[in-house]
């Protein structure tokens, strides 16, 4: 049921997405002429269209690298198509009510979520610390608001799939890490994290 269009090469990939400003973009790692990550850098220069990275790889550095530069989600291969397409809609589904949020008329009393000297601006699509903001990816930031707004609560990683991702039948290694590059934006020392705290066997939970 999707239109798609296809590349071969970073360069041909990286115009297409540019012309045809398609509504999510399948973005192979491991690409002849400009690799994934360099495509995936460039595309967050001037777009905020959902990324989402295949990898060969099974090394979590790559991972990170990738959620790092801007991608939303990754998929290390082998994977299912079912799997696939379902997070594809997920992104799709989650793409449209930005978009929504992005035309409606914003209200007087726009959300600002505050914890401690963590402050989100959801409005604004903007975090700060201590009055510093914070360069977050926008996937970051989803998991930032949704930790801060449930602030003192553990939450599953199936759960934070499930509101940040928007499924519940997947790796939960995309919330793993994604919270570990949070934390090294956020935290004053990512190894004993004192804002995002593990819960051990449970979760996590925002206690700033």
């Amino acid at each position: 049921g999707f239109e798609v269009l296809t590349a071969e090469d970073g360069p041909t990939g990286l115009s297409l997405a540019r012309e045809r400003d398609p509504n999510v973009v399948v973005l192979d790692l491991m690409l002849p002429g400009i690799d994934g990550l360099e495509v995936c850098r460039r595309l967050r220069r001037t777009s905020s269209v959902p990324i989402l990275m295949l990898t060969a790889r099974g090394e979590e550095m790559d991972r990170i690298i990738g959620l790092e530069v801007g991608a939303d989600d990754y998929l290390a291969k082998p994977f299912s198509m079912r799997e696939l397409v379902a997070r594809i809609r997920a992104l799709l589904r989650r793409y449209d009510i930005i978009r929504e949020e992005l035309t409606a008329p914003v209200p007087d009393d726009a959300e600002v979520l505050r914890a401690g000297d963590v402050s989100v601006d959801v409005g604004a699509h903007r975090a700060t610390r201590d009055g510093r903001e914070l360069a977050v990816t926008p996937k970051e930031f989803d998991l930032l608001a949704t930790l801060v707004r449930n602030r003192g609560i553990v939450l599953t990683a199936r759960r934070l799939l499930e509101l940040v991702w928007g499924y519940s039948d997947a790796d939960t290694r995309t919330v793993t890490v994604h919270i570990r590059t949070l934390r090294s934006k956020i935290e004053d020392d990512p190894s004993d994290p004192a804002l995002i705290e593990t819960v051990r066997g449970v979760g996590y939970r925002f206690r700033g």
